[in-house]
């Protein structure tokens, strides 16, 4: 299983199947090694459509495909793994529920602490966020960007989120991050396969 790096895509809330189809492939085509399907608005049987189409396409690019908070969606979608909340418990019992060869994520916010309890309960890698403020979720913790030199021992990938865009993701990289998780920066426009380019283009 290759590991979490690079360009981390995570898809918008959104109903439009037909545009999310689109722009998650010209970001894979752009160079996304990482997707993860968020959708917390729409129903059970758009999700699991939705979520189907999307795995089916990181898997023919290539990169791992994760969803967001639902281990029985990503059992059902045979995905590689499921990103999971602050809670230890909750990495412990999804690496229960979807076994050793999991990819398991865990939102650690600006809390060392916290990331390095995700990787004793079983984390495959650690998101820190957000780095800068978000659009996605403006009230989120902000996350200073020394987290990642503070945190080289932990391991496991560690990837950054929140605010991240073309313009400010080359400090994201320098400061250590494994991979950076992209949003708004990624997918809001037309240019998504460029942008994913040139946000890949910084791990090279």
């Amino acid at each position: 299983m290759p590991k979490v790096s690079g360009l981390y895509a995570i898809t918008p809330d959104t109903d439009d199947s037909e545009r999310l189809i689109e722009q998650v492939s010209a970001a894979l085509d752009g160079g996304a090694r990482v997707l993860q399907y968020r959708n917390k608005g729409c129903d059970p049987v758009r999700r699991l459509w939705q979520a189907s189409i999307l795995a089916s396409l990181a898997r023919s690019r290539g990169a791992l495909f994760i969803v967001n908070d639902d281990v029985e969606l990503a059992r059902a979608v045979q995905a590689d793994g499921v990103h999971v909340g602050r809670d230890d418990a909750a990495v412990a019992s999804a690496r229960a529920a979807l076994g050793p060869a999991a990819v398991i994520g865990a939102s650690c916010y600006n809390d060392l602490a916290l990331a390095r309890a995700a990787v004793a309960a079983g984390a495959s890698y650690v998101a820190f966020g957000a780095v800068f403020s978000s659009g996605t979720k403006p009230g989120a913790v902000a996350a200073p960007l020394a987290l990642f030199a503070h945190s080289i021992d932990l391991g496991v990938p560690r990837v950054a989120i929140g605010g991240i865009t073309v313009a400010n993701a080359g400090q994201v990289v320098a400061a250590g991050a494994d991979a950076i998780a992209v949003i708004g920066g990624l997918f809001d426009g037309d240019d998504v396969a460029e942008r994913a380019a040139t946000l890949a283009a910084l791990f090279d």
